[in-house]
């Protein structure tokens, strides 16, 4: 096809003129774009400083205004686009049919971000607090849109999905701000029961990190072949809770020692093969 002069000319000043009659819109739509954006950021930033003013959760807050942030950006993107002259309910169709397509494959992160307005909604646990999920015993960090961040006692991170975490059992040990240990000592058939009760009874008076109240328990737990099983119940902060069980183990024996009472060993049993 042969283009003439006259054509490219003809051509040039229809662009001209296109583009001078549509400049007005480009210009007002990049001018709404911009000024929406710095106005959008303006307006988290002051939504973030009331919520933290009034004292929220961290974790609620940063959801929240996560939320807003893209709220806020998709009405500001469906503003340029209408006002560039594109049919806004053109655009919002595909753009529910895009969401449909992605929704569907995406079902899984779906369900994780579910999980995670289920968590911040219902607070089974919060950040610092020591839970038992999954069978992972940690410490929660942070509590993500799709995932939770656990700290282990030895530094490990672990990232559990929110839908699996708020369709499972949750044990929070720190919701109440104080545990109970629960031990078991087993002592052989030759010693003194009740003398060993005031060892262990003595031991844990001695230790200012037991709780006066509740009180501790020191009873028997059961009478097995091979030994008296004794359990002993002190409670504990959450922050002593480890220390309570550790030093308690450690000077309940030296004080057994020192007073000729023994432990008895775990003793397993013989199969009839071995018998």
């Amino acid at each position: 096809m042969y283009l003439s002069p006259e054509h490219l000319t003809n051509y040039a000043e229809t662009f001209i003129n296109v583009l001078i009659d549509y400049s007005p819109k480009l210009i007002s739509a990049f001018l709404i774009l911009f000024v929406g954006l710095y106005a959008i950021r303006i307006i988290n930033r002051s939504i973030r400083k009331i919520m933290i003013k009034r004292e929220l959760e961290p974790t609620l807050t940063k959801f929240l205004t996560d939320i807003l942030l893209w709220v806020l950006r998709v009405l500001l993107f469906v503003t340029f686009i209408e006002k560039l002259g594109i049919g806004a309910s053109s655009f919002v169709a595909i753009l529910g049919a895009i969401g449909l397509a992605v929704g569907l494959s995406l079902q899984g992160s779906l369900s994780n971000f579910a999980g995670g307005v289920l968590i911040i909604l219902f607070k089974p646990f919060k950040v610092g607090d020591t839970i038992e999920a999954q069978g992972i015993i940690a410490s929660v960090s942070e509590i993500q849109i799709f995932s939770t961040k656990l700290i282990t006692a030895n530094n490990q991170t672990v990232f559990i999905p929110n839908g699996a975490l708020s369709n499972g059992t949750i044990i929070n040990h720190s919701m109440q701000g104080y545990r109970r240990a629960d031990l078991t000592f087993a002592i052989s058939y030759d010693s003194d029961i009740k003398k060993a009760k005031d060892i262990i009874t003595n031991v844990l008076k001695a230790n200012p990190k037991v709780l006066k109240t509740p009180g501790f328990e020191v009873s028997v737990k059961s009478l097995t072949d091979t030994s008296i099983q004794l359990a002993v119940r002190p409670w504990a902060t959450n922050e002593n809770f480890g220390s309570i069980t550790s030093e308690t183990l450690e000077n309940c024996k030296i004080a057994f020692d020192a007073a000729g009472i023994s432990i008895q060993p775990f003793v397993k049993g013989l199969s009839k093969n071995e018998a």
